[in-house]
């Protein structure tokens, strides 16, 4: 009896239901709600005085690389903070494969990452 009061209890919790009479439950928020990125509250002055692996490609106007494909460095200037985050986030877990990439944003904490998107997004494209 108690280990099936337990497991209603549990069920109960997963799935935001009330256990107590007379309550009624709130709706549970959309998965996606709950996923949704939050802002980035990064510091710019911080990100620029961390920005020195990122500049030797990302700051040269019109730089091409050669490893591993060659191809023209992207801007980051003006960039939308949310997504650097997230992409520094994905090439630190290897979500993203650029062995460069992968190389520097395992070096970078969480801080790190959202203030270099400060600085990078109050900067100009």
């Amino acid at each position: 009896m108690n280990r099936r009061l337990l497991s209603l209890g549990i069920l109960a919790v997963i799935s935001g239901v009330a256990l107590a009479e007379g309550e009624s439950a709130a709706p549970a928020a959309p998965a996606a709600a709950a996923a949704a990125p939050a802002a980035v509250a990064g510091n710019a002055t911080a990100g620029k005085g961390k920005n020195a692996m990122c500049q030797g490609c990302h700051g040269q106007p019109g730089w091409r690389t050669a490893f591993p494909e060659v191809y023209t460095v992207p801007k980051l200037g003006g960039q939308n903070p949310n997504y650097l985050v997230a992409a520094l986030k994905e090439y630190k877990t290897g979500e993203r494969a650029h062995p460069t990439m992968q190389a520097i944003a395992a070096g970078l904490s969480e801080q790190d990452m959202v203030d270099l998107a400060a600085y990078y997004a109050a900067a100009a494209k």
